[in-house]
């Protein structure tokens, strides 16, 4: 069909503008923490396998096994029901990945020493380092679960395609486990199965403009595989084909050959010259081989709201005794935000109770709360039974009761608060012991005979009594404010009219009566109209809604009256 027209007509053409805008990251909770492996910036997974097959599970310190906070987290996280994870990965020094060239097939091919294309792993550090020494059955010598190896396989000058199989690195050519598997790939790069576009090229580094945090994306094409990117392609095929569809002989030796790689030059490498400090064993300076300043990037990182979303938000491994200022910013992003609430610790393992409740009489803020004492809980990766801070375990408390329930039940108690994967408790607390933490605004994790460890309170660390003291009706908070924050935002710009606030009105007022009838409010009423919108407030360009609402309260303070009465007496009907 010819583009332009010559003579009178109609021509209608095509332009296609439906390409969506990347929408933020959204997830149910997000943990802050050192990982084996993994990217450095903000990644969402879905299940504790992609979480293991992307951060890696255990790590080596002096001449132990350690599992980090981040994956004991991730693990009972995903137990509980959680859906999504945000991970930030917390490093120690400068992290970079691994890289591989591959193999020309050298006669007609690329110039000598120049590879078709060069493939980067995804995560980054020293552990992607396979190395190149291979031993018998093709076993790579530092290969393991944690890094990968690559294979290409039927490369076919005929058609100008190539497989390629991205294999684990602790397997061997024998018995071969396949990660990944791309089949048809091309080095044109005007073909649909371009090699940079089926896998990906796009890489994420942090960057800063001197005020602000962000992750700076460069490529052209969003990563496919979960391993590894194309950072080059050093020897395109453009129209592979002639005329007659005949491969040109120019390109007929660029294809890569059939062979396998390892991978090298990544840095980064944790508990360089020492052994880390993990478990009950962290301390100011040393929590997990990091310090409190390796979380200042993840933490700007995450108080970007337009990028990243979750409710609940905790980092395991700071505790306000020995990170304060890290806990803080942590506590502020909440509150800035204002779409989440942080599980924050107050202390390591061993503190006396008096030093926790003065150390949370020295917050008050409603969008954060904490929990004691720490528990010990079967690691997920080595089997041993070890000791976390509560706020490993509070964010799949979290994820259970939203399941069981909604998100303004409370997280607590025998019916959503029970800690099933808890062996025991720091210490048993007595009524006394409870009494005095729940005062100071420190929720107890209580051990019941026949019952086991339960989270048995639910106040937020806000001082003054209030609705928002408690952890239920702070989530509730966030919950209406995001629903109805979106419908306002499907309304800027549009006509400040009455039509606009009845659009306004009749999707907030359905809504609000599914969360009454689903025990989240009491009450409510919702003001959108000439009260409110008068000619001065729509002079400015303003359209305003009042929302009221009356929050439904929990029942922690149950009194049941035993009556002893006299042998004849009648009971009250």
């Amino acid at each position: 069909m010819a583009e332009t027209l010559l003579s009178p007509g109609v021509l209608a053409r095509e332009n296609d503008q439906s390409f969506l805008t990347a929408q933020p990251v959204q997830a149910g909770a997000a943990i802050l923490g050192p990982t084996a492996k993994g990217p450095t910036v903000p990644t969402v997974v879905t299940t504790y396998s992609e979480y293991q097959n992307k951060f890696g599970t255990t790590v080596t310190s002096g001449s132990d096994v350690y599992t980090y906070f981040t994956s004991i987290a991730a693990y009972n996280y995903f137990q509980q029901g959680g859906d999504s994870l945000l991970v930030g990965r917390v490093t120690n020094g400068t992290y970079t990945a691994a890289t591989s060239s591959i193999i020309p097939t050298g006669s007609g091919g690329p110039a000598t020493g120049l590879s078709p294309f060069v493939l980067e792993t995804l995560s980054k550090g020293t552990i992607m380092n396979t190395g190149t020494q291979e031993l018998a059955g093709g076993a790579l010598a530092t290969g393991s679960a944690d890094n990968i190896r690559w294979e290409i396989v039927s490369p076919n000058t005929a058609s100008g395609t190539f497989s390629l199989l991205i294999r684990r690195g602790d397997d061997k050519n024998s018995v071969k486990t396949v990660l990944e598997t791309w089949t048809g790939l091309s080095l044109d790069p005007k073909a649909s199965n371009y090699v940079a576009r089926v896998i990906g090229d796009q890489t994420q580094t942090i960057a800063t403009d001197g005020t602000t945090t962000y992750v700076q994306t460069t490529g052209s094409y969003p990563n496919a595989s979960k391993y590894v990117r194309v950072s080059a392609v050093n020897y395109k095929t453009p129209d592979y084909f002639d005329n007659t569809g005949t491969a040109k002989n120019a390109y007929t030796g660029s294809l890569p050959t059939a062979a396998s790689g390892a991978f090298g030059a990544a840095t980064g490498t944790p508990f360089t010259e020492r052994t880390a400090n993990f478990y009950g064993a962290i301390s100011a300076t040393d929590t997990q081989g990091v310090t409190g300043s390796d979380y200042t990037t993840m933490l700007s990182l995450l108080g970007n709201q337009d990028e990243y979303q979750f409710n609940v938000v905790s980092a395991p491994g700071l505790t306000k005794a020995d990170q304060s200022s890290e806990v803080s910013t942590l506590i502020s992003n909440a509150q800035n935000r204002g779409d989440n609430i942080a599980v924050v610790d107050m202390d390591g393992y061993g503190t006396a109770l008096a030093t926790v409740t003065t150390a949370a009489t020295g917050i008050d803020n409603s969008y954060a709360a904490t929990y004691w004492p720490w528990v010990q809980t079967p690691d997920p990766d080595t089997g041993d039974n070890v000791w976390v801070p509560a706020s490993t375990l509070i964010p799949a408390v979290y994820a259970f009761n939203d399941n069981s329930s909604e998100a303004w039940f409370a997280p607590a108690g025998f019916n959503r608060g029970g800690l099933s994967t808890v062996v025991r408790a720091e210490r048993k607390l007595t009524q006394g012991d409870r009494d005095s933490l729940y005062q100071a605004n420190v929720n107890p994790i209580a051990t019941f005979p026949n019952q086991g460890v339960v989270v048995f309170g639910q106040k937020t660390l806000q001082k003054r009594a209030s609705a928002l003291d408690r952890v239920n009706v702070r989530r509730l908070l966030i919950e209406l404010k995001g629903f109805i924050s979106q419908i306002g935002d499907t309304l800027l710009f549009d006509q400040n009219t009455i039509a606009t606030r009845n659009s306004f009105l009749a999707q907030v007022n359905p809504y609000l009566t599914s969360v009454q009838q689903r025990q989240g409010l009491y009450a409510f009423k919702v003001v959108m109209d000439e009260s409110n919108n008068t000619a001065d407030v729509i002079d400015r360009n303003e359209l305003i809604g009042a929302i009221y609402i009356q929050p439904t309260k929990t029942a922690e303070f149950i009194y049941l009256d035993f009556n002893i009465t006299p042998t004849g007496a009648t009971f009250p009907g």
